[in-house]
């Protein structure tokens, strides 16, 4: 399940203003992109509208129907199960991520449970909240080399009739800190430190941290398939 860059459960957003910059062309190829969070419908625009798609949100799309349950036990698995399942109801190319917190100590826990690791109610913030408190308590006392962790990503695109066209995979290495820092992201980012910069990921403006994201990464390997295979594009 998304977390720390992914998205909430239940949390359609509408199709929203796009970025400049990046306006699909009038021929663009349409593709759903199967995320609730406005902020990663954005930055998936930012990358593919300008290699030729016209990327909207669920809302756009119409019904989409119930959200799919996520029973895979790994990222990639639950990426295509997304992808497969809107993609059938609503008969349209569909892109779907699943990404999430691994922590070495914790043998990859979050992983595929990173948004609802603390338990799945309340709001998104509430949620947050409570997960960044429990990753906190589990490591507490541990030093910082021991503090290792990485955001993970994985896209998988399905065609209409559910058959897989694409998948792809990002990763952000880092360590985790031992109090919050930052005010922009959501998620685990504001114990998330990249080390090149060091500074958390709520640190980070939103512009630095979309070029170096887990997400971003993902994003930019798809579209790099996307040209060199010419799958969907012409």
């Amino acid at each position: 399940m998304s977390g720390g860059g992914g998205a909430a459960h239940g949390e359609h957003a509408s199709g929203g203003a796009r970025g400049e910059g990046h306006a699909a062309p009038r021929d663009a190829i349409e593709i759903v992109a199967a995320t609730g969070n406005p902020h990663k419908l954005e930055e998936i625009r930012a990358v593919l509208e300008p290699i030729g798609f016209r990327v909207r949100s669920l809302v756009d799309a119409g019904d989409a129907g119930p959200e799919p349950v996520e029973s895979g036990d790994a990222f990639e698995a639950n990426a295509a199960i997304k992808a497969i399942a809107y993609a059938r109801r609503l008969g349209a190319i569909v892109l779907a991520d699943d990404s999430g917190l691994e922590v070495d100590l914790l043998n990859g826990e979050p992983g595929v449970h990173s948004a609802h690791w603390a338990g799945s109610e309340g709001s998104r913030a509430e949620r947050d909240a409570r997960n960044n408190a429990r990753l906190l308590a589990a490591l507490a006392g541990v030093p910082v080399e021991l503090r290792s962790a990485r955001f993970v990503c994985t896209l998988c695109v399905a065609a209409p009739d559910g058959s897989v066209l694409l998948e792809a995979r990002g990763e952000l290495e880092g360590r985790i800190a031992e109090t919050p820092r930052g005010e922009h992201g959501f998620g685990y980012d504001p114990l998330f430190v990249v080390p090149e910069f060091d500074r958390t990921s709520a640190e980070l403006a939103p512009a630095e941290k979309n070029e170096i994201s887990h997400r971003g990464r993902a994003l930019r390997r798809l579209a790099f398939l996307l040209r060199h295979k010419g799958i969907l594009v012409g």
